[in-house]
């Protein structure tokens, strides 16, 4: 087999020591430092990987857990059909899983991963529901202070900012990070917070 370990950190002050620990002499490493909220297939080092996989290189590919390959169910779900459709075996380290059995759909692998994938973002929808309600009682208090000097911009101004960003993203789905950045004259990193927060404003 032509193996490879994918990793995701969210930002380069995190560490890729955890994800590394299994990782094997024989396996081709793809490391990304990027949001989980982006899509596999508009990660630079995913599509590097996804490169690879077509051009016959790779068909076996471990990550240290499901979250690795996205912050959502469908986004998790889409890349495990990617990967079958085109043969290649994903396992998870931490599930002690494979994607496929003897050339087959491991069945229990996919509903174990989609319930995972699913758990996850109702966690996820859940901080961000709780973080609302917190805000709206300490309005209601007379506390709430807003943006404080040296904090991220709040979020909907945020958006206001860059409101021709948040429309080319929704015109063209389709287009990666980079493209986008380039299309819109902002970094890669702004971008890739914007998406992140349409993806929350959609939950």
């Amino acid at each position: 087999m032509n193996k490879a370990r994918y990793n995701r950190i969210s930002s380069s002050n995190q560490k890729l020591e955890r994800q590394l620990v299994r990782n094997h002499p024989d396996e081709v490493i793809y490391n990304d430092v990027v949001s989980g909220a982006v899509a596999f297939k508009d990660r630079e080092q995913g599509q590097k990987l996804m490169q690879a996989v077509e051009a016959g290189l790779i068909d076996f590919i471990s990550v240290a857990a499901v979250d690795r390959l996205g912050r959502n169910l469908y986004d998790v779900l889409t890349t495990l059909e990617y990967f079958t459709d085109n043969n290649v075996v994903l396992r998870v380290d931490n599930l002690g899983l494979e994607s496929m059995v003897d050339g087959k759909p491991n069945q229990v692998f996919k509903l174990i991963l989609s319930v995972l994938a699913n758990v996850a973002e109702m966690e996820r929808a859940n901080l961000r529901e709780r973080q609302l309600e917190g805000i709206a009682v300490a309005k209601a208090k007379g506390t709430y202070k807003g943006r404080v000097k040296g904090s991220s911009m709040d979020e909907s101004k945020f958006l206001e900012k860059y409101s021709h960003v948040v429309k080319e993203i929704r015109k063209h789905q389709d287009l990666s990070i980079r493209k986008l950045s380039k299309l819109t004259d902002v970094s890669v990193g702004t971008v890739q917070k914007i998406r992140s927060l349409l993806d929350i404003q959609i939950i």
